[in-house]
């Protein structure tokens, strides 16, 4: 999966993301993340990307013209990649693409697909598992990172597919909301994690918290690891550990309870824990 973030601050992103498992993944080349710099494509000496807002007002505003450069530079670049690949493809792949040709519906499908970008904004849809696990299907996703007093809206309207939050508070800039969305998402794409199964059964799925996790020592501070963890007993381990999702999730995020698949027996389940 190839990430390409419009910032003004490249080294942010390239510190923050070249370490642990992302930079891993970057290592092995099962992740591309490439910090596209805006005032790379300002067009004055000083490479300023701001000014004075209309209507006045405080603060200074991200021009909409090197914002949309860095992006035209970033789509050229995909574009002139595609055909790239599709040459190295391998002959018996080429030769079933010749026995299926595409429609003229199809082809006008593939050509109108729109480049995915992502405006980081507290106005937008809050992150989420799910919007992760939809984003980490897209081969190329930009981020585009505002800062100052935002950008200017036209450039927005222009090349805008998604407006995303983090949560409800203002930061400085979008270089942080862009590396927890690249961490998270990351992790969803194929081989980034040494154990796949790891992502499956994390925070979140199926709207439920992770539950508890013990390792050795057996007992410390006079705290003992549940017996049943040590059984050998896989089935009842299973049955423990789901149990101890949905009452995690009903102690510590009760909303997420009403977007969960929980049974019946669950359900009674946890009602007959909240009434002891």
């Amino acid at each position: 999966m190839n990430f390409h973030i419009l910032t003004l601050f490249p080294e942010m992103i390239e510190q923050g993301l070249n370490t642990s498992i992302t930079g891993r993944a970057i290592s092995n080349g099962l992740l591309s993340i490439e910090a596209i710099n805006i005032r790379d494509y300002a067009f004055n000496k000083h490479q300023s990307v701001d000014d004075y807002p209309y209507g006045g007002g405080a603060g200074m505003l991200m021009q909409a013209e090197p914002v949309y450069l860095a992006y035209e530079a970033v789509r050229k670049k995909i574009a002139e990649r595609k055909p790239a690949e599709a040459e190295t493809e391998e002959p018996a792949e080429a030769e079933q693409l010749e026995e299926k040709p595409v429609t003229g519906s199809e082809e006008e499908s593939v050509k109108e697909k729109k480049l995915r970008v992502v405006y980081l904004s507290p106005q937008g849809d809050v992150f989420s598992q799910g919007m992760a696990e939809e984003l980490a299907k897209e081969e190329d996703l930009v981020l585009l990172c505002g800062h100052y007093e935002g950008i200017d809206e036209r450039v927005l309207e222009e090349i805008v597919t998604d407006y995303v939050s983090i949560g409800d508070y203002v930061l400085t800039g979008g270089e942080l909301p862009a590396m927890v969305m690249v961490d998270a998402i990351s992790r969803l794409v194929p081989g980034v994690l040494h154990n796949n199964v790891s992502a499956e059964f994390e925070s979140f799925q199926d709207n439920l918290l992770e539950y508890p996790q013990y390792s050795r020592p057996e007992e410390w501070h006079g705290k003992k690891v549940p017996p049943v963890l040590m059984s050998g007993h896989h089935a009842n381990i299973e049955k423990w550990r789901r149990e101890q999702s949905i009452l995690r999730t009903y102690e510590r995020r009760p909303d997420l309870l009403e977007k969960s698949n929980l049974t019946e027996k669950e359900k009674k389940w946890l009602k007959d824990q909240i009434n002891d």
